[in-house]
C-alpha cells in the first residue's frame, strides 16, 4: 500500500469519525430544540389564558364518548372529547416520548346527534344504530407549564371557555388542582395524559 493510498484511508476514516460524532450531536440536539420551538398558550395581564386560536386545525387524537345512557342517566362526561394537540407539541412528544414544557391540548365537546334515539341514546343511521356527533357544547384547554404554575401537580393547568354553545368564552382561569390534577393522577397513562385512551398518541411515541 502506498503512502497516498494509506494517507486516503485514514482521512476517510477521520472524516466518518467526525460525521458520527456531528449526527450523534445533532440527534441529542433535535430532541431539546424540539422543547424549545414549541408553541405556548398565550396568558392574559390577570393570569387567564386566551382561548386557543384554530384549534381545530390541531393533530386530531381522538373522541371518546361515556353517554348518560349507559351510565344510570348521569355520566359525569356525558359528551363527546374532540381532542386536539398542538402541533409542536405534537412533534416534541413523537421525538423525545416526553410532554414538553408549553404542551397544550385543548378538548371541544359536543352533544350526541339527536334523531330517534333509542333507550341507550344511540339512532339508526344510514350508517347504522350507534351514536354520532351533534353540536359543539363546550372548550377545555390542558397546558403544562411548570413555571407559570409551579403548584400544579406535574405543571399542568385545566381551564374550561365554557360549557356551553358557541361562542366560549375569550378567555379562562385555571381549576384549582383538586377538580381535575388529581382524577389524571390517579388514572392517566402517560404524565397526566390519559394515552391508554388514544391510539394516535400510542403510535407517535412508539414511532420514536
Amino acid at each position: 500500500m502506498t503512502i497516498l493510498v494509506r494517507r486516503l484511508l485514514l482521512a476517510s476514516v477521520a472524516a466518518v469519525g467526525v460525521m458520527s460524532i456531528v449526527s450523534c450531536a445533532a440527534n441529542t440536539v433535535y430532541a431539546d430544540d424540539n422543547e424549545s420551538k414549541v408553541n405556548h398558550a398565550s396568558f392574559n395581564d390577570d393570569g387567564s389564558v386566551a382561548q386557543p386560536v384554530n384549534w381545530r386545525r390541531w393533530v386530531f387524537v381522538g373522541a371518546p364518548l361515556t353517554p348518560n345512557a349507559l351510565n344510570g342517566g348521569n355520566a359525569p362526561f356525558p359528551e363527546y372529547h374532540n381532542v386536539y394537540v398542538e402541533p409542536s407539541a405534537f412533534e416534541a412528544y413523537a421525538a423525545t416520548g416526553k410532554w414538553p414544557e408549553g404542551t397544550q391540548i385543548a378538548k371541544e365537546l359536543t352533544t350526541i346527534y339527536e334523531n330517534n334515539n333509542d333507550a341507550v341514546g344511540a339512532s339508526t343511521e344510514v350508517s347504522g344504530r350507534g351514536f354520532q356527533q351533534g353540536e359543539f357544547s363546550g372548550l377545555e384547554l390542558t397546558v403544562k407549564d411548570s413555571t407559570r404554575f409551579p403548584d400544579m401537580p406535574g405543571g399542568w393547568a385545566y381551564f374550561s371557555f365554557g360549557h356551553k354553545p358557541q361562542p366560549y368564552e375569550e378567555s379562562a382561569k385555571a381549576f384549582p388542582a383538586e377538580s381535575c390534577n388529581a382524577c389524571h393522577a390517579a388514572s392517566a397513562a402517560d404524565d397526566f395524559v390519559f394515552t391508554q385512551f388514544y391510539p394516535v398518541l400510542r403510535a407517535a411515541k412508539g414511532s420514536m
